[in-house]
C-alpha cells in the first residue's frame, strides 16, 4: 500500500485508529482459513465474521505452525512486515467505501522472482541477489495492490527458476533451501514455483502467483493438488520478473479452485508499456470469472492425447480414463488424437532459445531492477557461484549458466533459426494443426505423474509430462486436480490456442465441479509402498 493510500484512508475515517472489524457482528473466535476459497473469505468479511487483518494473522499463524514448525514445509522464504498495516487500511476502506473487488483484503503470496518495491527482497532464491530491493513493483504486483490484495510474502523456488543446472533438484535454492511436499515430505514439489505450490496446498495463503517457462506453474500445481493457469505469453506483463526467456516466460495463478485462479488472473491481466509482448492484452483480457459455468463442457470437442496416456504411470492412466468419462457425461465429445504433431522437433531448439535469451534478458533485468546491485549480468552470477561454491553448489552445478554465457547476441543466426523452429512446430504445425484438423476446443492429457522422491544425488526424475507444447508455443495451459495415486495428487491438463483462457476456464471449471478431486494434504512423512514379504 502506497503512502497516498494511507493518507486517503485516514481522511475517510477521520484519522481514527485502523479498525479490525467491519461490522457490529462479533468476529468468529476460531475462523478457520484452511481450504477456504476467495469467495468464502469475501463472504465472511462482508458478514463481519472476519477481517483482512484477522486473515493475515490467521495465515501467519499457519505459516508458523506448518512452514516453520510441524512438518516444516519451508515454502515461504520471506514475510511482508507491512502486511498487517496494509490489511488494516483495507479494512478501513471497506468500511467506508466497500470492497474494491474480489481480491480486496485477500492475502496473496508471490514467488521470489517477482519484484516488489517494499521491505522484501527479490532474489530468485540465490545468495547472489540477497539484499537487492527493486526500485519499483513488478507490473503484476501493482495490479494486485490496486485490486486490494494483501501481499503476504514471498515463496521459495527452485533457484533461478530451475535454469541453472542440467541436474537440479526442484524446490531447492541456496537462500531458501528445500521446500517439502505437504502430501509426502520425502516427495518433490516439482518446480520452479515450488513454494507457491506447497504453500497454497497447505492453506498458508488464499492464492499464490507462480511463473513458468516450461512447466513451472503447471507441474508444481499438479503434484500439489492445485489449479494452475499458465496464460498466453503477454496476457500478464513480465516487467519486474527475473527472467529466463522473453519467448516463453509468464506469470500465472496457483490456487485450490478454478474460481480463485480466475479471479487472480483477472486482476493480473493487462497491457504494460514495459513489456512489448503484453501490447494485445488489454484487447484480449476479460473478467475470467464470467466463464465459471457448470455447463462449460457442453458441446465442446476435446482431443485426448493418447501418447501422453500411453507414456504415463499405469495407475495414472487408469485414473485419467475414469475421469474422461466425466468429461463425456458433462456433454463433451471426446476425440482420440495420437499426439501433438511435431512435438519431438523442438526439444533442442527450445533449450537453444532459452540459453540465448537467459543471457540477454538477465542483464536487462539487472540493469533495470538492480542498478546499484554488485551483480550486473550472468557472468557475475557465475563468478559469484564459483566463489561461494560450498553454499551455492553443494548438490548440483551451473552447466546451463556456463552454456548460456558462451552464446552470442539475439541477432545470432543459431538463435534466430531455433526461435523460428520453435514457433513453426509448436504453433502452426503443432497445437494449431491438431486443434484445427479435428475441430477441437481443447486438448486434455495428464499433466504429469505423482511426485517423485527428492534426490540430491541424481537430481529430478519427473517422468512424462504435458507441459512443453503449450510452453514453447506460448499458449494457455490449465491443470486441474484429477485424482490421487497412493495418496499423491496429479492434474488433468486443458490446453488450447492463443488467448483461449476464457473457454479453457469454462471447461476446467465444469470438470472441477463435476469431479471434485481436490484433497487437502495430510503431511505424511512418506507414501512409499512397503515391499512384499519374502516367500520360501
Amino acid at each position: 500500500m502506497q503512502r497516498r493510500e494511507f493518507v486517503e484512508l485516514l481522511a475517510l475515517t477521520g484519522g481514527a485508529t485502523m479498525v479490525t472489524q467491519t461490522s457490529a457482528t462479533p468476529l468468529a473466535a476460531s475462523f478457520d482459513v484452511s481450504e477456504k476459497s476467495v469467495v468464502e473469505l469475501q463472504t465472511a468479511m462482508a458478514a463481519g465474521h472476519t477481517t483482512a487483518q484477522q486473515l493475515v494473522r490467521l495465515y501467519l499463524a499457519r505459516i508458523a505452525a506448518f512452514d516453520k514448525a510441524g512438518p516444516k514445509l519451508n515454502s515461504v522464504i520471506e514475510l511482508n512486515p507491512d502486511a498487517l498495516a496494509i490489511a488494516s487500511a483495507l479494512d478501513a476502506q471497506r468500511k467506508v467505501k466497500g470492497p474494491r473487488g474480489p481480491l480486496h483484503g485477500i492475502p496473496v503470496l508471490l514467488k521470489d522472482n517477482i519484484a516488489t518495491a517494499d521491505s522484501m527482497q527479490t532474489t530468485a532464491g540465490s545468495l547472489a541477489l540477497v539484499g537487492m530491493k527493486p526500485p519499483r513493483d513488478a507490473a503484476l504486483v501493482t495490479r494486485l495492490r490496486d485490486a486490494g490484495a494483501v501481499i503476504l510474502g514471498k515463496t521459495n523456488l527452485s533457484e533461478w527458476a530451475n535454469i541453472r543446472s542440467t541436474r537440479s533438484t526442484s524446490g531447492w535454492g541456496a537462500r531458501g533451501r528445500l521446500t517439502l511436499n505437504p502430501y509426502a515430505l520425502d516427495r518433490n514439489t516439482s518446480g520452479s514455483s515450488s513454494g507457491s505450490g506447497a504453500s497454497i496446498a497447505a492453506s498458508l495463503a488464499a492464492v499464490a502467483v507462480g511463473t513458468e517457462t516450461d512447466g513451472s506453474i503447471t507441474s508444481p500445481s499438479s503434484v500439489a493438488g492445485l489449479v494452475g493457469i499458465k496464460p498466453t505469453v503477454g496476457l500478464i506483463s513480465r516487467a519486474g520478473i527475473i527472467p529466463i526467456s522473453h519467448s516463453q516466460d509468464t506469470a500465472g495463478p496457483m490456487a485450490r479452485t478454478v474460481s480463485d485462479a480466475a479471479a487472480l488472473l483477472t486482476a493480473m491481466a493487462g497491457s504494460d508499456g514495459r513489456d512489448p509482448a503484453s501490447a494485445p492484452a488489454n484487447q484480449k483480457k476479460t473478467d475470467y470469472t464470467r466463464f465459471l459455468n457448470k455447463d462449460g463442457l457442453k458441446g465442446k470437442r476435446i482431443g485426448v492425447v493418447r501418447a501422453q496416456l500411453a507414456g504415463a504411470n499405469d495407475r495414472v492412466a487408469a485414473v485419467v480414463e475414469a475421469q474422461l468419462a466425466i468429461l463425456a457425461a458433462q456433454g463433451a465429445t471426446l476425440v482420440d488424437v495420437d499426439d501433438v504433431p511435431n512435438s519431438g522437433k523442438y526439444g533442442e531448439s527450445e533449450l537453444t532459445v532459452l540459453l540465448y535469451e537467459l543471457k540477454a534478458d538477465m542483464a536487462a533485468y539487472l540493469a533495470d531492477y538492480g542498478p546499484s546491485a554488485p551483480i550486473k549480468n550472468l557472468a557475475d552470477v557465475i563468478a559469484f557461484n564459483e566463489k561461494n561454491r560450498a553454499q551455492e553448489m553443494p548438490f548440483f552445478g551451473q552447466e546451463h549458466f556456463i552454456q548460456a554465457q558462451a552464446k552470442g547476441g539475439l541477432d545470432n543466426k543459431e538463435y534466430l533459426a531455433a526461435l523460428a523452429n520453435n514457433h513453426r512446430y509448436a504453433r502452426a504445425e503443432g497445437l494449431d494443426q491438431v486443434l484445427n484438423e479435428h475441430r477441437l476446443d481443447a486438448l486434455v492429457a495428464p499433466t504429469g505423474g505423482p511426485a517423485w522422491l527428492t534426490d540430491f544425488i541424481n537430481g529430478d526424475a519427473p517422468g512424462a509430462s504435458f507441459t512443453s507444447p503449450a510452453a514453447v508455443a506460448g499458449y494457455p495451459h490449465i491443470t486441474v486436480p484429477c485424482g490421487m495415486v497412493h495418496g499423491l495428487p496429479f492434474g488433468l491438463s486443458f490446453v488450447g490456442t492463443a488467448w483461449s483462457e476464457g473457454p479453457l476456464i469454462a471447461m476446467a471449471y465444469a470438470y472441477e465441479q463435476a469431479s471434485q478431486q481436490r484433497r487437502a494434504p495430510t503431511y505424511a512423512k512418506s507414501h512409499n509402498l512397503k515391499p512384499l514379504p519374502r516367500t520360501q
